[in-house]
């Protein structure tokens, strides 16, 4: 499986998101510090994740999500969340 995935950050509420083919592991990395752009932005919280059998649509559906389109898309997926 492949998935994207959703990060917030509890220190300024920014999101970050991500991809993996291990989304356990990626996230221990995120919350342990070894990721780069997040670790400085510590605690962080899984708000939101999709699975995919195929890496090209999760690649696809990542870059989507990073577009001002995909963020609106996302937002109403999900709602306040985004915002808290």
């Amino acid at each position: 499986m492949f998935y994207i995935y959703i990060l917030k950050s509890k220190i300024d509420q920014k999101l970050y998101t991500g991809y993996t083919s291990d989304l356990k592991k990626r996230l221990n990395e995120h919350i342990s510090g070894y990721v780069q752009s997040t670790k400085t932005r510590r605690p962080l919280e899984l708000l939101y994740y999709e699975a995919y059998n195929n890496k090209n649509s999760a690649l696809k559906r990542e870059k989507y999500l990073k577009t001002t389109k995909g963020k609106n898309e996302l937002r109403k997926q999900i709602g306040n969340d985004m915002r808290r």
